[in-house]
């Protein structure tokens, strides 16, 4: 067992982010190293000032921008889209580890009688005329249809099909165009040897140690209790994750972390204990200021954040407007070891200008001279990223 201070804990999940000091992670390569560290980035369309993946990215990355994401997803084919912690960005070498995803949905398909004619007509569409977006494909046919493996739902029935198809992974996301998702043969782009790869780990259990030492590497340090870092890992229950636990730490897969005044235990993978060496030196990393995705890898577990960090978040996107507090896209905002608040920016596309609406300081914190400079080079870097030739200042808490 380990022993680590709250700032120790604190400083080693901000340097396995890649967070803290100077950067760790550079282009598209520092986007692939990024990625497979953490095994899935969670995606969300919703663009107000950057999408989520893209967001999590710009914080790490040195040089990041978007056509770097989108290259790797669509032309390089070394990430691909596929729910994961809910819809997800994943390394292209991690899709055998869902085939049983794939399987339960083609399974699915068996309790809607037309699908078997509808995808025919995909397949022979897609064959003649390439890539296919649910707004171009007119198919008949009236029925309810729900995905096995995510929310995706409704009674268009195009739509319902591609995204049954996209389940089964017998399409893929060719590439997107905005919100819109537009599909090709998956056969056409993964390697043989990954798209026809049988489940790596048919036992159960195994498969959900991978899952979980995965998720733990998502994060960095983890509990063995409720999480929303284990979201979509099937029959995980609390049961099934105590035997988890007590395997990889019997197999020294991972490591036990005690943190001072936290009555639960936190754990982390074996092959991080040279960065809990490294934080054990006391080190006086350069400062840094960012802003924070909403979905962000580091703040999946919001309760866990609260008890390091004292911070308290809550994604208000899905609050009724009257019962917000801040508002709508709210950033939380990291500086050093702290998050010292949270940002409402906004991009204005026509304009090329980001609007920083509103800051809220933690605690009354008042910003210093150096905090100052730190937020302007934090916004110039994220005006950058969103292609924005001007900052707008409105308010700042």
């Amino acid at each position: 067992m380990i022993q680590l201070t709250n700032r120790q804990a604190r400083q080693f999940l901000l340097m396995k982010h890649g967070l803290l000091g100077e950067y760790q992670f550079t282009g598209k390569q520092g986007v692939m190293d990024f990625v497979r560290q953490v095994g899935c980035i969670q995606y969300d369309p919703i663009d107000v000032c950057g999408k989520n993946a893209e967001l999590v990215l710009q914080s790490r990355i040195k040089g990041f921008t978007k056509n770097m994401l989108d290259e790797l997803l669509y032309q390089d084919r070394l990430l691909i889209d596929y729910p994961d912690k809910n819809l997800a960005i994943i390394p292209i070498e991690d899709w055998p580890y869902f085939e049983r995803y794939r399987q339960a949905a083609r399974q699915h398909a068996k309790r809607y009688p037309q699908m078997e004619v509808l995808t025919a007509q995909v397949r022979t569409h897609i064959q003649n005329h390439g890539t296919i977006s649910s707004d171009e494909l007119k198919l008949d046919g009236d029925f309810t249809w729900q995905s096995a493996i995510h929310w995706s739902s409704g009674n268009n029935t195009s739509r319902s099909v591609l995204e049954q198809m996209y389940s089964t992974g017998e399409l893929i996301i060719h590439h997107k165009k905005g919100t819109r998702k537009y599909y090709d043969m998956a056969g056409k782009y993964i390697p043989p040897n990954l798209l026809n790869s049988p489940e790596p780990l048919e036992d159960e259990l195994e498969h959900h140690k991978w899952r979980v030492l995965r998720r733990i590497g998502a994060v960095g340090l983890l509990w063995n209790r409720a999480s929303d870092a284990w979201l979509n890992i099937w029959g995980l229950k609390a049961e099934q994750r105590n035997e988890v636990f007590r395997q990889l730490l019997h197999e020294d897969r991972i490591v036990a972390v005690a943190v001072e005044q936290m009555k639960d235990m936190l754990y982390c993978r074996t092959e991080d204990l040279p960065l809990i060496e490294a934080v054990l030196q006391n080190p006086a990393p350069k400062l840094r200021c960012e802003l924070i995705a909403p979905l962000d890898n580091l703040i999946w577990d919001r309760k866990l954040i609260n008890k390091l960090f004292g911070f308290d978040y809550t994604w208000e996107i899905y609050t009724p407007a009257n019962k917000r507090k801040f508002g709508y896209y709210v950033l939380p905002l990291l500086y050093g070891e702290s998050f010292i608040g949270r940002a409402e920016v906004i991009v204005e596309r026509r304009a090329k200008t980001l609007v920083v609406k509103n800051i809220w300081y933690e605690n009354d914190k008042k910003p210093t001279k150096q905090l100052r400079t730190a937020l302007n080079i934090c916004f110039q870097n994220f005006a950058l990223f969103n292609g924005c030739e001007t900052i707008s200042t409105e308010n700042r808490a």
